[in-house]
């Protein structure tokens, strides 16, 4: 008796231990506007237009159903970068006020500004298919009145694939797409099979849509995001090995001459110029002021 209420003394000064603190979860969102639920005209995605406050409030429901999804699955740390046109698309009030959100531009990495190697996964909301798709609401490939395409070393590549290498460069899988059912295909072809894919709409032209009702819409995209995140670990990130051939293709010969002017592009026919990279992000950041020349 004497030695448990001795134990019992020696317990009862032994310092209580904080529980270990969870270890930092975070996930970075990339959002564009045409693969929103609900939009399908451009008269939705530009500033000026008739439908524009709709759409950005759409914009910030669909990612607030995401980031539900993502805090479910243990998300800590969630940072949001408002990736279409002017890059204030989102009402920073109208977005879940655990977030961080990264607005305006221009940013030295456009639509993946904030992105490093801290980040356990990123998330493209919003997407669309690359220019030349059919039956995609609004495809494009960074600029839908200058880029006809863009290739790495052979492969034409949608923003989607652009901006997984970005995230690639810093080994950060890609785990969730959400946008029409041909953006959903090609985020299968592009990023790999693992990603989790969530279509909001099926385009039936590039001005039309069926949509999903919209609380299933956004249903899909929490439990999408939560599926994401948990099986973040078996998604390789896209890693894109240099040398880095990169060809841009723009939609007339006029956009190609100044861009084709720098000493280190080739202009290879009259609407395409190529150079070669040895790092990633050096060859996006001159391929985004090639486009930039070209629309001046």
């Amino acid at each position: 008796m004497k030695r448990i209420l001795g134990l019992l003394l020696v317990l009862a000064f032994v310092p209580i231990l904080p529980a270990a603190e969870q270890a930092p979860l975070k996930v970075f969102i990339s959002v564009d506007m045409e693969g929103i639920w609900g939009v399908v005209h451009a008269d939705q995605t530009s500033s000026d237009g008739k439908d524009y406050g709709l759409a950005r409030k759409w914009m910030a429901e669909d990612v607030n159903a995401v980031v539900a999804g993502l805090f479910e699955a243990g998300a800590t740390d969630i940072v949001v970068n408002d990736s279409h046109g002017s890059m204030r698309n989102i009402i920073p009030g109208d977005l879940d006020s655990r977030v961080s959100l990264i607005s305006g531009t221009p940013k030295p990495l456009s639509m993946m500004q904030g992105i490093d190697p801290s980040f356990a996964a990123c998330l493209f909301i919003g997407y669309h298919a690359q220019a030349g798709t059919a039956a995609a609401i609004l495809d494009h490939t960074i600029s839908g009145g200058t880029v006809r395409s863009v290739k790495v070393n052979g492969r034409e590549l949608p923003e989607m694939g652009i901006n997984g290498a970005i995230a690639g460069y810093f080994k950060v899988p890609v785990v969730m797409l959400s946008g029409d059912k041909e953006a959903c295909l090609q985020a299968k072809a592009v990023l790999g099979s693992g990603v989790v894919i969530v279509q909001v709409k099926e385009a039936v032209g590039r001005f039309a849509a069926k949509l999903l009702p919209m609380a299933e819409a956004r249903r899909r995209l929490t439990e999408g995001a939560r599926e994401a995140l948990l099986k973040r670990d078996q998604i390789k990130p896209l890693i894109l090995n240099p040398p880095l051939n990169f060809e841009l293709a723009f939609l007339n010969s006029g956009q190609a001459e100044m861009p084709s002017q720098l000493p280190m592009v080739k202009r290879l026919d009259a609407r395409t110029v190529a150079f070669i990279a040895q790092d990633f992000l050096e060859g996006f950041k001159l391929l985004r002021s090639l486009i930039a020349l070209a629309q001046s």
